[in-house]
């Protein structure tokens, strides 16, 4: 057998393989793509067949819709996996497809599965054949090919961007298996509407999940009425789409983020219970909320960091599954606290000073002056010490000569920081007020 041969017709093919359509009528979801007016229908009806990078979580149809696209248009489909096979394999399947275009002018549609996979030496294989028409080239990916597909290569190629599939799209594809002789007609399945449903919901837009997981079940229940109460003890848990090495990862990180940032708890909780739910690191999860603590409450609630670093440290101590209330206790208190950036935006913006204006030379009156020479030279001459004041504040320059009246830190008028702008304030109205305080530079 070949690695190119077709399995479906043996006895161990699995549902999902065996329920894959082979019609575009039959495609179940990705109504937005291949609805009446939907742009790959349209390339598949008037076979305007060009280079396509199909973009999307695992069991949207990638595979389905390159071998639809195969069977529409005539092309001879050829399946490769980035993930076994190299150059070598490459180079027999480019020159297969141009002796076959010469000779009996039959086009080859080179489906290539996990193309994010491949380097770029490879990946830049394809790219003669792509150029002269030799093949037509299909890329299924989950991560993003603005990042995982070489420029060349996604020049040449247009991205379509699969969604998952909803729970009534998988409930129509479940029926379909129920029903189907090449399914599991002859079982004479006994399921009920709600474990129908159970099964799509807890498939996570996956239809390879949906169908690989009513089998199981099917197997399980050896004639069994299968409900609700079965699946929940033939199946223990269910596939949530988090790879923490991939892309999904920074989505949900990021839906995270921006809860707490947007003072929504319940949203927050949301998606800390997915990333628990799915496996992620605890202490990823309560280093993030540390950064969280400085970058978007700040001064606002300065007890925002002190209970996420404690939160970090107690998560370190006790570890999970009661480290999940730890984090749901930090999360909380910092997603209803108050917000400031002011110190996040404060530093970057001192940096951005430093870079541009350069090591600007420190004011004698603050310099450290250790020795009587550097004292006779005017070093810390002028400097007054703030605590000698009844207000414990002198007026006084700190800034270099060149930045002096320039402002980095604004608190904003929220929480604590709003105490701390009045502070500031009250502060320069002493400044003004005495003047003659404020200290030279030479």
């Amino acid at each position: 057998m070949d690695l190119f041969s077709d399995t479906s017709s043996d006895g161990h093919t699995p549902l999902a393989e065996r329920m894959r359509p082979t019609m575009l009528e039959d495609v179940c979801g990705q109504q937005h793509l291949l609805g009446p007016e939907g742009a790959l229908r349209h390339l598949i009806e008037h076979d305007q067949l060009t280079s396509l990078i199909f973009w999307g979580p695992p069991g949207t149809g990638k595979t389905t819709l390159a071998r639809v696209i195969a069977h529409h248009s005539q092309c001879r489909f050829v399946f490769f996996s980035a993930v076994m096979h190299g150059v070598k394999e490459i180079r027999t399947i480019v020159n297969q497809a141009r002796e076959d275009r010469s000779l009996y002018a039959t086009r080859t549609l080179l489906f290539v599965d996990e193309i994010h996979r491949l380097n770029k030496s490879q990946q830049d294989a394809f790219l003669p054949a792509v150029e002269n028409g030799d093949v037509v080239l299909i890329g299924a990916t989950t991560e993003n090919p603005s990042f995982e597909v070489n420029s060349a290569l996604l020049s040449r190629a247009r991205v379509f961007t699969l969604q998952p599939l909803a729970v009534g799209e998988l409930e129509t594809l479940l029926r379909r298996a129920l029903e189907s002789p090449q399914g599991l007609a002859k079982h004479n399945v006994d399921i009920t509407p709600e474990a129908l449903t159970r099964l799509a919901a807890g498939a996570d837009g996956d239809a390879r999940i949906a169908l690989g997981n009513l089998e199981l079940a099917v197997q399980l229940s050896n004639g069994r009425r299968i409900d609700p109460e079965f699946l929940q003890e033939a199946l223990s848990g269910q596939s949530l789409r988090y790879d923490k090495g991939a892309e999904e990862h920074y989505n949900v990180i990021s839906a995270f983020i921006k809860s707490v940032r947007g003072s929504d708890p319940d949203g927050a909780l949301y998606w800390l219970a997915r990333m628990i739910e799915a496996g992620e690191d605890p202490m990823f999860i309560a280093r993030r909320l540390v950064i969280l603590a400085s970058e978007d409450i700040g001064n606002a609630d300065p007890r925002g960091l002190q209970l996420a670093v404690a939160a970090q440290q107690a998560v370190h101590l006790i570890g999970m599954p009661e480290g999940r209330i730890v984090l749901a206790q930090a999360t909380t208190y910092l997603a209803s606290a108050p917000k400031s950036n002011a110190s996040y935006t404060g530093i970057d913006a001192a940096l951005a000073e430093v870079r541009k204006s350069g090591s600007l030379h420190v004011p004698l009156h603050i310099r450290n002056a250790p020795t009587k020479l550097m004292q006779d030279l005017g070093y810390h001459s002028g400097y007054q010490y703030a605590h000698a004041s009844e207000e414990g504040y002198l007026a006084q320059e700190y800034l270099p000569e060149a930045l002096q009246g320039t402002s980095f830190y604004t608190p904003v008028e929220r929480g604590y920081e709003k105490i701390i702008g009045e502070r500031m304030r009250y502060y320069q109205n002493l400044k003004k007020q005495n003047p003659e305080n404020s200290a030279d530079d030479e």
